[in-house]
């Protein structure tokens, strides 16, 4: 799950729906995810993309991933 690949999307692909639709996978707040962590993640990649961007902030590593926006 911890991938390149994964990481890449986590910085470039935006939240398709909801209160913070347009916004960066990485860029979503941290109380949104645990929201989401509480209430049922969304099934398939997205789902699977936001427990990685949660697991990545709790441990403080988003920022490895936010200059992958720029590349």
């Amino acid at each position: 799950m911890l991938d390149k690949q994964n990481l890449i999307k986590l910085a470039r692909m935006p939240m398709p729906f909801g209160k913070y639709a347009g916004r960066m996978l990485i860029d979503l707040p941290e109380e949104y995810l645990l929201w989401f962590d509480k209430k049922g993640f969304p099934q398939g990649e997205l789902g699977e993309l936001l427990k990685l961007c949660l697991a990545l902030k709790i441990e403080g590593l988003d920022s490895v991933v936010k200059p992958l926006k720029h590349m």
